[in-house]
């Protein structure tokens, strides 16, 4: 095998820089760290946004973290919402934290074994701002 391809096949994360405009689906294997912009469907191991991004797309992964915008539905079994994230769309998880600032407009099912939030299984929110847990 040569060094490149060597060196790829090792690669545990991949990165979209600030300045890169993808259009179209995105499957990976490994985890993808997110600074630009991406119209289409993500699917990965892990996803970490960073704030100045933007995601139009369904996004499934096994944990993310989000930071910028979203526009579209998430299932992930772990999920973080930071402060400076806004999510439009329903969300699917087994665990989930949102910051304070962290928006969300969207219905929440919870995955798994985990308690429902309603008889019917969902619930929907809007989470503006929360108080911090004391």
């Amino acid at each position: 095998m040569a060094k490149g391809s060597a060196a790829r096949s090792a690669a545990t994360f991949s990165v979209i820089g600030a300045d890169v405009v993808v259009t179209g689906n995105i499957n990976a294997t490994v985890d993808l760290h997110i600074d630009g912009s991406v119209e289409g469907d993500i699917a990965c191991a892990a996803v970490i946004q960073g704030e100045g991004s933007r995601i139009t797309g369904s996004i499934v992964a096994d944990s993310a973290r989000l930071s910028g915008m979203v526009d579209g539905s998430i299932t992930a079994r772990e999920l973080i919402i930071a402060r400076t994230a806004h999510v439009t769309g329903d969300i699917a998880y087994e665990s989930i934290s949102i910051e304070t600032g962290g928006v969300v407009e969207g219905r929440f099912t919870v995955r798994g074994g985990a308690a429902l939030l309603t008889s019917e299984h969902e619930s929907q929110l809007k989470l503006v701002s929360a108080a911090p847990a004391a």
